[in-house]
């Protein structure tokens, strides 16, 4: 099956990467009673980094795709919260979090990365 052009995107491929990290090594430990609360809050920030770089680069407007490529920064800043939070309240250990945590700081400097890319191509169309 060929990929579609958003599946070649680094910063998409690496967040998706990232998803699966946290339902397969943090998910996991935390306790039941936390399923509805900081589970169901971990999730939905996680999965909003590439729906979000989805949606941007499915907008084909420059402004629109940095826009979109923010939100997603900013769940991603949202999840280093949660991740915080479940290692303070000792529901995920010391490895755990560190591997989930330096993942998450590469995946930043990606998004990053692509908000600068897309910025100056962004510039380049207004000064021409």
């Amino acid at each position: 099956m060929a990929q579609s052009n958003l599946e070649r995107l680094e910063v998409w491929q690496a967040a998706m990467t990232f998803v699966e990290t946290i339902y397969q090594e943090v998910i996991p430990q935390l306790p039941a009673h936390e399923r509805f609360a900081l589970q169901e809050q971990l999730q939905r920030a996680v999965q909003s980094i590439p729906a979000n770089l989805a949606e941007g680069y499915g907008r084909y407007h420059l402004g629109d795709q940095i826009r979109f490529c923010y939100i997603a920064r900013g769940s991603a800043e949202e999840t280093f919260t949660y991740l915080e939070l479940a290692h303070r309240l000792h529901y995920i250990p010391d490895e755990t979090h560190q591997h989930a945590i330096q993942h998450l700081y590469r995946l930043k400097q990606m998004i990053n990365g692509y908000i600068r890319y897309l910025r100056s191509r962004q510039n380049n169309q207004h000064s021409k």
